[in-house]
């Protein structure tokens, strides 16, 4: 018997494990359906997209999108302890106090940016003080990259020549303007959730993790969630809680076990072969993500990240944690309105010093730039529904991409702005033949048919369990699964609202925030 059963032990779940665990007389376990984290393409920044379609990615896929050609998207999630906080380019970027203020509008009290920087100064540990925006001495190193492609330099100024003024903190209020990325990272390794927060309270005897450990179903009696049942090496196990259940299993596997266990849409768990428990229409809906598209270009240059597996950038990085390896690839970003009458930021500018195509899996031809262009308040909205009643099954993941049309029209003037960066000094002269697409568009028709010719996700799904107070509300503001007692869901599902930056840095920060919620802190 435990108190607290946790179901995943990604960015927000290790955080729980941890935060709960300081009291000494409360017994915590935590389950992860992946491995652990102990692998060399983990601990080394500029290795993460090796990871993809491994046995630490979920490796999921979207239905086609009708608005994407018909394509379907691979979508990687994190599969071992860290989750996506193992796997992802480790950019630090909050987002802006009208994402979390917007929360908090919408119903959840206690999320506005004023409520939720606190926990976010308890996370960080920043390199560059940001005031009383940000925090010195957390489990989280935020840092410089330490050795930058000497490019990015000149995209950063390329933009600022472009109107896109330098910003140095972007973490400290107000992300407009160009900024070399802010990661987090130790001596140049990935700084994941499982290592700042977990691997330390593993030495407490009152936590016990159990990796490759896939949970099946979140057991209810009555209205009281009181355990988990899970499969580890070909056996079927239940745990009893005799406090909470807390899901962590992300934006996509919280709804999927919610599914599973009779907790969601009940006319459609039926269909699926699921009795339902709790009739939540809310769970799966309200999918959001940041679609990304992006210029790929060569470039005379040859010192690209290209070249960054040599035997003397590997030796580089062995003995002393420096050159090239260390890079995150996405080096510095740039947040601009296309309307100036917005009130923040609605597009992100993402420079890699290197062609990245089709999520690394596709070898560059030779020395390139990449920049990508995100939609950061996409108006399309998603939904994930069960597929099956089993839960070796993936759900069915449909974005529901650019249904909105307006989503395309920024996408579209996020694009032309990136092509305006690589034709301005001093990047310009740097910048050689387009690599993708083919040829340059000439007009907003072309650039429409780029983006549903080549765009992907930025790995950011929110929104599934969403928080709130209306009826497709999941869980209310103090996370808790409505219908259901001592079950709580804690992750980027419950985001509401998609945030203006990235959504790792706010996954942990719910995770905190949700610690500090079971504790009555």
């Amino acid at each position: 018997m435990f108190d607290y059963v946790i179901v995943g032990a990604g960015s927000a779940g290790c955080v729980l494990a941890a935060r709960l665990s300081e009291d000494p007389a409360t017994r915590v376990l935590l389950l992860e359906a992946g491995p652990g984290d102990k692998k060399q393409e983990v601990a080394v920044p500029a290795a993460f997209s090796k990871l993809f379609k491994t046995e630490r990615d979920w490796d999921f896929a979207t239905v086609p999108q009708e608005n994407l050609n018909g394509r379907s998207l691979y979508w990687p999630r994190g599969k071992m302890l860290g989750g996506s906080s193992s796997i992802n380019a480790m950019m630090w970027v909050r987002g802006v106090p009208a994402d979390y203020d917007a929360w908090a509008e919408a119903g959840c009290d206690g999320w506005s940016y004023e409520d939720v920087v606190p926990y976010f100064r308890r996370i960080e540990d920043v390199e560059r003080d940001g005031g009383e925006h940000t925090g010195r001495g957390g489990p989280i190193p935020i840092r410089e990259l330490r050795d930058p492609n000497p490019a990015t330099f000149l995209f950063v100024t390329a933009c600022a020549n472009a109107g896109i003024p330098h910003n140095p903190n972007p973490n400290a209020g107000d992300n407009e303007g160009v900024s070399f990325t802010q990661v987090n990272q130790h001596r140049g390794a990935r700084a994941s959730t499982a290592w700042a927060y977990l691997r330390p309270a593993m030495k407490r005897p009152n936590l016990t993790v159990e990796t490759g450990a896939l949970a099946t179903r979140v057991v209810v009696e009555g209205t009281r969630a009181v355990g988990v049942t899970y499969v580890r090496e070909g056996e079927i196990r239940t745990v009893r809680a005799e406090r909470e259940v807390v899901v962590a299993a992300g934006a996509v596997n919280s709804p999927h076990l919610l599914m599973l266990s009779g907790i969601g849409p009940a006319d459609e768990l039926r269909s699926a072969g699921v009795e339902p428990v709790v009739d939540l229409p809310g769970v799966g809906r309200n999918l959001s993500d940041h679609l990304a598209a992006g210029i790929v270009v060569t470039t005379p240059r040859t010192d690209t990240l290209v070249s960054a597996e040599s035997v003397r950038h590997l030796l580089a990085y062995l003995l002393f944690r420096k050159g090239p390896l260390t890079s995150n690839i996405a080096e510095a970003h740039a947040f601009f309105k296309s309307d100036e009458a917005l009130e923040a930021c609605d597009l992100e500018l993402i420079f890699a010093p290197v062609p990245f195509l089709d999520h690394g899996f596709t070898e560059p031809p030779g020395h390139g730039f990449t920049i990508g262009v995100i939609l950061l308040q996409p108006k399309s909205r998603g939904r994930l529904t069960l597929a099956s009643s089993d839960p070796t099954v993936p759900p069915r993941i449909d974005p529901n991409y650019l249904a909105d049309p307006e989503d395309l029209r920024v996408l579209v003037t996020g694009l032309k702005k990136a092509w305006e960066v690589f034709r301005t000094d001093p990047l310009a002269v740097e910048v050689g033949t387009p690599i993708r697409p083919e040829e340059i568009p000439d007009d907003d028709a072309g650039w429409a048919q780029m983006v549903r010719r080549y765009a992907e996700t930025l790995y950011h799904p929110v929104g599934t369990c969403s928080m709130g107070v209306g009826e497709e509300a999941v869980v209310d503001p103090e996370l808790r699964v409505r219908g259901v007692d001592g079950l709580r869901v804690a992750d980027a599902s419950v985001m509401p609202i998609i945030n203006r930056g990235h959504t790792n840095a706010p996954a942990i920060m719910i995770g905190e925030r949700a610690a500090a919620l079971i504790r009555g802190g």
